[in-house]
């Protein structure tokens, strides 16, 4: 093929343009991308912020009503070396026995009683007797519902007592105690107390629950 005609067909071709931005549209596109992941990093970072603060107020906000309720709840039962007791009053008739307890608070903290006393009878040598505490019992007495009585420093609180000193069954005569430990409700420790009495029936000492000088069962005390 002459050279002339070659050049010819050559020079007719057209010549295909090369997407020379391709790599500044990609770059631009990639960049557009980047900078959206930003933006919703920021508001998923600030949301959560929010939300830390809202929890850290919520927490604030309760502590105080917590801490109250626990001090609250924190008044003692009196325990034995918090109380002095002895005998305010006795009485008998038609062969029971009435005594009337008190105990009063000599520490220097408020502290409560509520429930019924524990006793132990003791005789002139200290050595343990025989003792049934029979809780509430039938006399009038010693029958009422349990309440909480609160002692300051020096207040006084009061339960009864009483038994019968008529011997039964084969007994002629019942042991006479010269003194008993008086545990207070819900205590683990005792107060010892002087006083004489004679329970029969095994030492059957009937109690009622401690009670307060302004409660209606004052009515109820000994003379």
């Amino acid at each position: 093929m002459p050279p002339v005609l070659c050049r010819a067909r050559c020079a007719a071709r057209p010549r295909r343009a090369r997407p020379r931005c391709a790599g500044r549209a990609v770059t631009v596109r990639g960049i557009a991308a980047l900078l959206a992941v930003g933006v919703v990093a920021g508001a998923c970072s600030s949301h959560s912020s929010s939300s830390s603060r809202a929890t850290t107020g919520t927490t604030s906000a309760t502590t105080p009503g917590s801490t109250t309720s626990t001090t609250a709840a924190t008044t003692r039962s009196c325990p034995a070396g918090a109380l002095a007791g002895s005998v305010t009053g006795s009485s008998g008739a038609a062969g029971t026995i009435e005594e009337t307890i008190q105990l009063r608070n000599t520490s220097s903290s408020t502290c409560i009683l509520g429930g019924y006393p524990g006793l132990q009878l003791l005789d002139a040598a200290g050595a343990q007797l025989a003792t049934t505490v029979v809780r509430g019992g039938t006399y009038p007495f010693t029958d009422f519902a349990p309440s909480t009585v609160t002692l300051s420093p020096g207040s006084l609180s009061y339960f009864n007592l009483g038994y019968s000193d008529v011997p039964t069954g084969n007994q002629t005569v019942c042991p006479e105690a010269s003194s008993m430990w008086v545990t207070p409700p819900n205590a683990y420790d005792h107060l010892t107390l002087t006083t004489t009495l004679a329970p029969c029936d095994n030492g059957t000492v009937v109690v009622s629950p401690v009670f307060g000088p302004g409660s209606s069962e004052t009515q109820t005390t000994a003379p």
